[in-house]
């Protein structure tokens, strides 16, 4: 979880008394479960590795048994998840102080809206500005739910821990509660045993909402509004945070996602959110007793206590009462319709009516001087109507784009339209499309012709969303993007797709085309690609109908795996100055969708600066963004962890729409141009090594666990588009992981050293110009940060062990290639940053990685041993848990590994 730069001297305390508490009852369940030999073992290995005595943890780590493995494994992965949650709880106390007490920290909600009120278009900023994270269906979280409901029970214990010291709790019972979650995490399998399926993907992720997401939004939607009043702005109706969704319907490489699992995805969200309001409006029933003896009733709500089955006679006078019973009644034959297709009566058909109802109690109550009635759990609901609907979170649906243009030169084929469309020309092939959608009323698929497997499975799941679109609302799915955009003809073959279910016509467009531009090469190329297809006459009409917007996604991890760290970093930065400048040439809102994942790797960092440091200009009101892997369960595993990262991620957006520093209006053309030469030299370096080195595939399958991650349940889908020893085809998730795991974090650094080195030895006067880059440039800073914060996680003295797991001299050799580009590259940005040491304007992550990294460094040893096992001929099966239980370990102390 990202800190607030909150770093007080007392929850270094506070987190460390705590540490020391769950250490000691872990070793005191680990002690009643294990002979003492191991456990004396475990106490060993701990000594040892506080004093990174390394060769005598080699060697106790080679005597261990796989018995000893397991137990060793199991209680050097629990620890660091014991940490993780004592720091998210300080965290959450820091947060909820700070903001009784009206302290300002970065993103501070409050801070953030008196700045925006200081504008012009103040009230247009606060009510149309949009912030959609959207859930992932490709998770590295490996843990099972049940050890997230586990660390939820220990979360909410030590939230209690003040009151415990205050004597406000009763704290044997306290502690007890406490040991008995200890004991229950370090016996419950961590791991999944069977490969995730997509269904269990959805119920995964659905957890977080009721866990904490709805509470969260509808409680921040409410602040929101109450600090927009403060200042005098009025606002109508805005919604800053709604929810996205892949679960269900991200197909790219996942042939386990069909119009079942997008139907089963739709459903069981529509299904949770109307259980939600079931419930609370049930809570709504019970509190909302105001009799008529006292209180008076609008007409209005009076019609509904009427036409209320609730005919018990104590009810005669209480009119509210009767009006909830009726409201809902209503919600539950919607849910028994739209779930099981039962014409139950009375019901909803539209949101509409169920909001209106909802409108008449609270205005009744206004209007009757009881409006105090309305906070709590009213208010909650009135804001979850307004986010969520009745389809919780929109879905988006994707698919590669060789995908599409096989199913419609399969169309057009049976058609008798073209017999040979993979071989047209682009022009011909746009010409060709562009007749199809906008002459020929004609539906493609309705032939005799025999389909092929896959083209019967895209027609199906472009006309389940319709199916969906029509009893859920048009938001349920908004979206659908096409991997590997990389010409204006794979943009119209999806509209061939979509006009088939009868989502696009030649006006309008149901569900919008989102190209994602992923490579190095197709960010380059995304601007001739998207200055064509804005031209198209069509297109136009289609953006006009949604709004004047056009959504882009930008794909950060297949740009860093194809680039590097800095390459696709500038890349996208230029990307979106292009593209931003060509939207405001025809009159469009170019908004992006950005596909970060947890790590720097993939994209990720610190959530509030990587908003902050985009390209001036090019979040107008609404940006999209990925949350995926434990990242997930960091930020939204409970209610006050979900409030904070919505508050950033707003907070973020609102700054970066209002900012009007002069260097991020006009960047000096300068910094364009050393960030060019530096990028290029970074892009060739890294290529020479990841593509060009011939013993760096064998080194990168020698030296790290990725055998075992490819085999890891940590998701539905495969590992590989292609083959797992095929790099190129290598998903970037499982690339990614897998340097966490032999802690290099190469994705994340390699190639920045020697470039600036480069540069900086051109004249002696560039390294002052970084350093000011540095200072004045929150592109550039960000950057770097992230760097400082990867080379903070990285461990070379274990990634030269893992190095030794290669068997040829030349294939270790790689190993030293890296190490002197790490140390050039930790030198480099120490420089630049006019630092004496990494994380020195980071304490709060410091001071964690230095009580954490000891302990899963173990983890590390473990792994390298049943690696080397394994190699000797063990049976993998005997071990392969064993290495799964590590991997999960050292994902859970890096916290960011995916």
């Amino acid at each position: 979880m990202a800190s607030p730069k909150l770093e007080s001297n007392n929850s270094k305390k506070i987190i460390q008394k705590e540490v020391a508490m769950l250490t000691q009852l872990l070793d005191e369940a680990t002690e009643k479960l294990v002979a003492s030999e191991t456990f004396a073992k475990i106490q060993e290995l701990k000594k040892l590795a506080t004093m990174d005595h390394s060769q005598e943890l080699d060697n106790l780590v080679e005597s261990l048994t796989s018995q000893e493995m397991d137990i060793i494994g199991r209680y050097f992965s629990i620890l660091p998840l014991l940490i993780n949650i004592s720091e998210d709880v300080d965290l959450a106390y820091e947060i909820n102080r700070k903001n009784n007490n009206k302290e300002d920290y970065l993103g501070r909600l409050s801070t953030t809206i008196e700045a925006v009120s200081q504008s012009d278009n103040a009230a247009e900023i606060l009510e149309n500005v949009h912030v959609v994270p959207v859930l992932t269906a490709h998770p590295t979280q490996v843990q099972r739910e049940t050890m997230l409901e586990l660390t939820n029970h220990l979360h909410g214990l030590l939230r209690k821990y003040r009151d415990v010291q205050l004597g406000l709790v009763n704290e044997d019972k306290w502690y007890a509660d406490l040991r008995r979650y200890i004991e229950i995490m370090l016996q419950t399998d961590m791991i999944r045993e069977k490969k995730l399926k997509v269904t269990n993907e959805i119920t995964n992720v659905m957890s977080y909402y009721d866990f904490s997401i709805i509470r969260a939004i509808t409680n921040l939607n409410t602040e929101y509004k109450r600090l927009a009043a403060e200042k005098g702005i009025a606002l109508t109706n805005p919604r800053p945070i709604r929810m996205g969704m892949w679960v269900g319907g991200d197909r790219d490489g996942n042939p386990f996602v069909t119009a079942e699992t997008l139907k089963e995805s739709a459903l069981t969200q529509a299904e949770l959110i109307l259980n939600y309001y079931d419930d609370k409006l049930y809570e709504l029933y019970r509190e909302v007793a105001l009799s008529s003896n006292f209180v008076k009733t609008s007409d209005g709500v009076k019609e509904l206590a009427e036409k209320s089955q609730d005919v018990s006679i104590y009810r005669e006078k209480e009119p509210y009462r009767k009006a909830f019973y009726y409201i809902r009644e209503n919600i539950q034959n919607t849910r028994a319709y739209l779930l099981y297709n039962q014409e139950l009566m009375p019901r909803y058909t539209d949101l509409s009516d169920f909001k209106k109802d909802l409108h008449i109690i609270r205005d009744s109550l206004v209007e009757n001087h009881a409006e105090n009635l309305i906070s709590g759990t009213f208010t909650e609901v009135l804001e979850a109507v307004e986010v969520f609907g009745f389809f919780l979170a929109s879905i988006d649906m994707r698919q590669d784009s060789s995908v599409h243009e096989a199913c419609v030169a399969e169309l057009l084929a049976s058609a008798n339209i073209e017999q040979d469309y993979a071989n047209l020309s682009e022009e011909n092939k746009v010409a060709l499309l562009l007749k199809q959608l906008s002459d020929d009323p004609r539906i493609l698929s309705a032939t005799y012709a025999e389909k092929s497997e896959l083209l019967q499975s895209e027609l199906a799941i472009f006309q389940m969303a319709r199916e969906l679109k029509d009893k859920l609302g048009e938001d349920v799915i908004k979206q659908t993007i096409i991997s590997h955009t990389e010409s204006v003809s794979d943009m119209l073959e999806l509209a061939i797709m979509l006009k088939e279910a009868g989502l696009v016509d030649a006006e309008c467009a149901r569900v919008q085309i989102v190209p994602l531009f992923e490579t190095i090469e197709d960010l380059e190329n995304a601007n001739p690609i998207m200055k064509e297809y804005l031209q198209i006459p069509m297109v136009q009409k289609w953006i006009q109908a949604n709004h004047g917007y056009q959504e882009i996604m930008l794909g950060y991890s297949d740009s860093n795996k194809d680039g590097g760290y800095l390459s696709s970093g500038w890349t996208l930065y230029k990307a979106q100055q292009d593209l931003t400048r060509i939207g405001k040439q025809f009159g469009v809102a170019i908004t992006f969708f950005h596909g970060r994942g947890g790590t720097v790797g993939r994209g990720g960092g610190p959530s509030y600066d990587a908003i902050t440091s985009q390209p001036f200009g090019s979040i107008n009101d609404r940006i999209r963004l990925t949350e995926q892997g434990e990242v997930i369960g960091n930020k939204y595993g409970n209610k006050d962890a979900a409030y904070f990262n919505f508050e950033m991620l707003l907070s973020a957006t609102l700054d970066r729409m209002v900012s009007t520093k002069e260097s991020d209006i006009s960047l000096s053309h300068d910094y364009e141009v050393i960030m060019d030469e530096v990028v290029t030299d970074s892009n060739r370096i890294y290529r020479d090594l990841v593509f060009e080195t011939p013993e760096f595939y064998e080194y990168f399958f020698e030296a790290s666990p990725i055998q075992s991650i490819s085999k890891l349940n940590i998701g539905s889908r495969p590992a590989a588009r292609k083959t797992i020893t095929d790099i190129s085809g290598l998903r970037a998730i499982p690339w990614v992981f897998s340097w966490s795991q032999n802690r290099i974090m190469l994705p994340g650094w390699y190639g920045v050293g020697s470039s600036f080195k480069h540069f900086i030895d051109k004249d002696s006067g560039n390294l002052a110009l970084l350093q000011k880059m540095y200072k004045t440039w929150p592109f550039f800073k960000s950057l770097l940060s992230n760097v400082d914060m990867v080379l903070s996680k990285t461990n070379m003295n274990i990634a030269f062990k893992y190095a030794q797991l290669c068997q040829k001299e030349e294939v270790q050799a790689v190993f030293h290639t890296i190490l002197d580009e790490w140390q050039l590259t930790k030198n480099v940005i120490l420089a630049i940053e006019e630092e004496a040491e990494l994380l020195a304007d980071n304490a709060f992550l410091k001071a964690s990685l230095d009580y954490r990294m000891p302990y899963f460094n173990i983890l590390n040893y473990l792994q390298i041993e049943l690696i080397k096992r394994i190699r000797k001929g063990m049976p993998e099966e005997e071990v392969r848990k064993l290495i799964h239980t590590t991997i999960n370990g050292v994902a859970t102390g890096l916290r960011n590994s995916g």
